[in-house]
């Protein structure tokens, strides 16, 4: 299963045991023999926005040149996950890399966690497409398989319209709608054939 899930959405199940994790929506950003790393897409932080993170990261955009736009000042911060709650995120599309900071997850999706994106977000210069994630979930090695084959996620091919474009508080019904599947449809009980 080596990377195989990298790029995936996890859907959490109804019987998912960990409540941090009921409802949600994961979108897989690494994922190998030694574990793998992903993001919250469908929980927003409770007042907390771009514009605040432009005050907490002393982001200054009184510069003439800066005109930040007001979608991208009003765009939510996501709750990421449990690890590493102060730390942050952003899922970006591809039309935004530095070599440094950025992760590719697949020919679509990138991933950066550090502050030169929210600079180039601020100046128009950043990506077409992001989400802003404080913390994240982590699996450690093996993990995450044992926790699918417990049925506590379903695997979802990625969509690119649903990650940017579909509502936080739908994206869990989209993911589903996706393979054609509803909550009702959902069963808590996994069994073996």
């Amino acid at each position: 299963m080596d990377h195989i899930l990298t790029g995936q959405f996890l859907v959490a199940m109804p019987g998912m045991s960990d409540e941090r994790f009921s409802g949600t929506v994961v979108y897989l950003c690494a994922h190998s023999e030694d574990g793998a790393m992903g993001l919250v897409i469908n929980r927003e932080m409770a007042e907390l926005d771009f514009t605040d993170l432009l005050g907490q990261f002393d982001l200054d955009t009184r510069d003439d040149s800066i005109s930040v736009s007001p979608d991208l000042l009003a765009k939510k911060v996501l709750v990421g996950g449990p690890v590493d709650t102060n730390r942050g995120f952003v899922l970006h599309t591809n039309d935004y890399f530095t070599m440094d900071g950025s992760l590719k997850v697949n020919d679509e999706i990138c991933l950066t966690a550090t502050l030169d994106v929210l600079r180039a977000m601020a100046r128009g210069t950043g990506p077409t497409e992001s989400l802003l994630a404080l913390g994240y979930c982590g699996w450690s090695e093996g993990q995450l398989e044992d926790e699918i084959r417990a049925n506590g996620w379903l695997t979802i091919p990625h969509s690119a319209h649903i990650l940017f474009e579909v509502p936080h508080g739908e994206k869990y019904d989209a993911a589903l709608a996706s393979i054609g599947a509803n909550r009702a449809g959902l069963s808590s009980f996994s069994g073996n054939a």
